[in-house]
């Protein structure tokens, strides 16, 4: 199991912040969330991890029948409970654990959710099977995630850079065309890609694949 005490610490310090920063394209988040809804049903099973403050859990669960939303940060969860205290879904549920930690059964949800997030993880191919294993046969794996190969040479000499000061946690870079690799090598089929960004060059696909 990889040590995610580190990054655990980065998203703890920035979390108050990070609640309060604004979504820069919110028409591409729109878009991400309708797309998303009209793969999810009510009776359905779901797992949502890299939630951070929860504001898309809260958003999507109303739409199934259980969603558990979790995060390695134990100061997101914190916040984002405190947001479903304020606005209660039923069938919703924050829990502070990592993707390979959490406490649901092999073959058993419907979904598994992963909104910018699989750049973040110590290994996104790893993250991809796990999810695999806890999705039902013909369950869905949704997600959206940048690839920073594909983002402007400065942004990728900046990463490294900003680890080293602190100011970065955890990041793992390829192509688009790589995380489709990784997803079907898992056992995936490709559904449906779509770019959802309504401003520039949009390096951040939409993914969803089915469990074969």
């Amino acid at each position: 199991m990889p040590d995610t005490t580190k990054d655990a610490r980065f998203w703890d310090r920035i979390a108050r912040k990070y609640a309060t920063d604004k979504i820069e394209d919110m028409a591409g988040y729109e878009r991400t969330l309708e797309r998303t809804k009209h793969y999810l049903r009510p009776a359905d099973r779901v797992l949502e991890f890299g939630c951070g403050t929860g504001s898309t859990a809260l958003k999507l669960a109303p739409h199934t029948a259980s969603y558990l939303a979790t995060d390695v940060s134990g100061e997101m969860i914190a916040i984002a409970r405190e947001k479903l205290a304020e606005n209660y879904v039923s069938g919703l549920e924050f829990s502070q654990t990592t993707l390979d930690a959490v406490n649901v059964a092999p073959d058993s949800l419907d979904a598994v959710l992963g909104f910018n997030i699989l750049h973040l993880v110590p290994s996104p191919s790893e993250a991809v099977r796990h999810a695999r294993s806890l999705l039902k046969p013909g369950g869905l794996l949704i997600t959206k995630t940048a690839c920073l190969r594909d983002m402007n040479l400065l942004i990728r000499i900046a990463v490294p850079v900003m680890q080293a000061l602190g100011k970065a946690p955890n990041v793992s870079v390829f192509t688009a065309r790589q995380l489709e690799t990784v997803i079907m090598a898992a056992g995936f089929e490709i559904v449906e890609i779509a770019r959802h960004a309504s401003k520039g060059k949009d390096t951040r696909p939409y993914i969803v694949a089915r469990r074969i």
